[in-house]
């Protein structure tokens, strides 16, 4: 890897710390690029130091995450390939579509505005949050049992336990009451640059077993590129829960990615 490799920015989601970035940055700069994985507003350098100041990252909404990684992104001397997972994929569609990135993949991406399957499963993953119309300005962490049914599904429950022991910090309540009433809110921080023609590429990446951001979804993302001309891409893993960036099949998914990107010539 040398200062001149293509950037690369790993955006992570809801629950997760960046940290859980670690052996997708180590391969990615194996391959030649410039990895970082930079944490949102408020998180801590560690996963244990973020779990002991839950409330540091409360209430910070979809707008304030954007806004912190395109000031990490104005700090580059280029365009990064951007690479989000669940909210992360979200906002890297964002950025994308704002032409803040070369290209961007979104990785079991939560609804943007424009999306409307809403399965049952979606629902009862994001209940934690929604059972108290408060939690939209509190930070809300997971139980081990609520993190093995959005997250590790597709797992054994050891192996569950084992990534929720590891990982797992409180997020904040807002992003997903705004991504709840997007479709309702003519300005919507959920709202992505669809339409934009002159972006870079979008590979969107998803689950077949997911329950936070089910194939529905992704399938519905999708859609909403049908007037772009620009490059457009779905991927899916059969099988894979919504934790396939961290479980035991990380590196077939970042293998996918890197082939991905090579494909595109970048």
């Amino acid at each position: 890897m040398t200062d001149s490799a293509t950037p690369v920015v790993f955006i992570h989601g809801l629950w997760l710390h960046s940290a859980a970035w670690d052996p997708w940055v180590q391969l990615f700069a194996d391959s030649g690029y410039r990895p970082s994985a930079p944490g949102w507003p408020g998180d801590q350098v560690t996963v244990a130091e973020t779990r002991a100041t839950p409330d540091s990252v409360a209430n910070f909404g979809i707008e304030d995450v954007t806004a912190h990684y395109r000031a990490f992104i104005d700090q580059l001397e280029e365009k990064p390939i951007l690479i989000g997972h669940s909210f992360g994929g979200m906002i890297a569609e964002k950025l994308l579509g704002e032409d803040y990135a070369a290209a961007a993949i979104a990785i079991d991406a939560a609804q943007i505005k424009g999306v409307l399957p809403l399965p049952l499963s979606a629902l009862r993953s994001t209940l934690p949050v929604f059972k108290n119309p408060a939690n939209k300005h509190k930070a809300v962490t997971l139980s081990a049992e609520q993190f093995r049914y959005s997250f590790g599904n597709a797992l054994t429950e050891e192996e569950s336990d084992a990534l929720y022991e590891k990982w797992v910090i409180a997020a904040p309540g807002r992003p997903l009451f705004e991504a709840a009433a997007a479709n309702f809110s003519l300005h919507s921080p959920a709202k992505v640059e669809t339409g934009n023609e002159k972006r870079g590429p979008l590979l969107l990446i998803m689950g077949g077993q997911d329950h936070t951001v089910p194939e529905a979804i992704t399938k519905s993302t999708l859609k909403q590129y049908r007037h772009s001309a620009a490059v457009t891409e779905l991927v899916e893993f059969e099988g894979r829960g919504h934790s396939l960036t961290i479980d035991g099949g990380w590196r077939e998914v970042a293998t996918a990615c890197l082939t991905w990107l090579g494909e595109q010539r970048l």
